[in-house]
């Protein structure tokens, strides 16, 4: 999907994956080269970008705003992964494609299918361009995607706690002068 008239394409991580050349070829049939600016695995997301100006954009609606049960639409090409479920037919060569709303905004990257059958008899997901607009913005600022790190590794408080006896009665010692019934025992604090 053009998301700016200036040529940044969003479109999905496993479409252009292990890509050596990419060639974005426009409904007006002109195939113009693209280079990533930059990918996002985690979300499933690439942002390509294509030389050239005032290209035909779809506008960008906000995905948090769509209601459960509200009409929208799947688009890709049938020949060529926090989603949104639908139950629009999307088959496998939807994925990078839109998932527009009734009014014609982009809501979501058409990512996956979960299908008995492989057809588009079962269930669509999209990445919410929530989501998106964030990772467009990450990978074109820095090139990655930005995520919070806090640091740590640790083990729930009263569960699961695998420690000697000794160490749980002074855990549970604390855990009472502190007011607390729950929390996070840290375990590790991660270098840097």
């Amino acid at each position: 999907m053009i998301i700016s008239k200036d040529g940044y394409i969003v479109t999905n991580n496993h479409v252009v994956e292990g890509a050596d050349e990419i060639t974005v070829k426009l409904n007006d049939d002109r195939e113009l080269k693209g280079r990533i600016i930059g990918t996002d695995p985690s979300t499933d997301l690439a942002l390509i970008k294509i030389e050239g100006d005032d290209f035909p954009t779809v506008p960008v609606g906000n995905s948090d705003e769509l209601k459960v049960g509200e009409w929208v639409l799947a688009v890709g090409n049938p020949f060529i992964q926090s989603f949104i479920q639908t139950d629009a037919a999307i088959n496998q060569g939807n994925s990078g494609g839109a998932l527009v709303n009734a009014r014609g905004e982009l809501v979501g990257i058409n990512a996956m299918l979960y299908s008995p059958t492989g057809a588009y008899s079962g269930y669509g997901f999209a990445i919410p361009t929530s989501i998106m607009t964030k990772v467009v913005a990450d990978l074109k600022q820095f090139g990655t995607v930005q995520r919070a790190l806090l640091g740590i590794t640790g083990t729930t408080l009263g569960t699961d706690l695998q420690m000697d006896e000794r160490l749980a009665e002074e855990m549970k010692k604390k855990a009472d002068e502190l007011g607390v019934k729950e929390g996070v025992l840290i375990a590790e604090v991660v270098e840097g």
